[in-house]
């Protein structure tokens, strides 16, 4: 009987060291043969400008005059500036949080680097992933090693006299 036990697993492991190993951690299908009503994203009127040289040059993968922006019609609707949105860089305010961090140097390669070894530990955690009988999303289990406890944390700087000003709420 164990010896029946044993070569199943190892068969299993044989067979695990044979699959693609793609990385994938995360199983999304459609339900059916019908359009994803997801990726239909409806946009605003057109409008003729009233001065075509005034126009942005077109950036691939930017954004279009009518792409919706929920966030900035929202600001605008409630009075603000949709302008105070867009990405301005390092502010002033920050400049001398963001000296004081890079003070030990700044890695330029630090996307790609993270990038890669983030794509091996995914490809090493789906390994098995193809020898499960229902195709389960397995994202946050292979990450839950790396996740931090917000309540865990609080009480482990409460314990130590730290001031905390909120509590996480709960789940």
């Amino acid at each position: 009987m164990n010896l029946a036990r044993g070569a199943i697993i190892l068969t299993i492991c044989a067979l695990a060291g044979c699959s693609s190993g793609d990385g994938t951690l995360r199983y999304f299908s459609d339900s059916g043969g019908g359009p994803e009503e997801f990726n239909i994203v409806p946009s605003k009127e057109l409008e003729q400008p009233e001065d075509y040289a005034a126009l942005p040059a077109p950036t691939p993968g930017g954004s279009n005059r009518v792409d919706q922006q929920p966030l900035g019609d929202a600001v605008a609707v409630l009075g603000g500036r949709p302008s105070a949105l867009e990405d301005q860089g390092v502010s002033t305010a920050d400049g001398a949080l963001v000296t004081y961090a890079s003070r030990a140097g700044v890695d330029p390669q630090i996307r790609p680097t993270l990038a890669a070894e983030d794509e091996e530990f995914r490809r090493r955690k789906a390994m098995f992933n193809n020898l499960r009988p229902f195709k389960l999303d397995q994202y946050y289990r292979a990450y839950e090693d790396q996740s931090i406890d917000p309540r865990n944390v609080a009480q482990y700087y409460v314990r130590r006299g730290v001031p905390v000003p909120s509590y996480p709420p709960v789940d």
